[in-house]
């Protein structure tokens, strides 16, 4: 993720009650990759981008606990129009 993108992140975990720090992978290159930490000291710090995104995915299973349902696969009631020719 670029800058902009972490920004993003960062107010959607904020939001959700989710912890971690977005920051750049190498804190002197912040045009590089962005990931999450649970710690803002680039020498402490753990990645924990994985886990973030684990706990994102069980916030939204438990706004939604069931999965989509399957399409129907049987025949549907309508009209046909067929278009006019003139």
């Amino acid at each position: 993720m670029n800058a902009e993108e972490a920004r993003q992140v960062h107010a959607t975990l904020r939001r959700l009650g989710i912890p971690g720090v977005v920051a750049p992978e190498d804190p002197e290159h912040a045009a590089g990759a962005w990931r999450v930490y649970d710690g803002a000291d680039p020498a402490n710090r753990k990645d924990v981008t994985a886990d973030v995104l684990a706990a994102f995915v069980a916030k939204f299973r438990e706004a939604n606990p069931e999965p989509p349902g399957k399409p129907q696969s049987g025949p549907t009631r309508g009209f046909i129009i067929p278009p006019s020719d003139g």
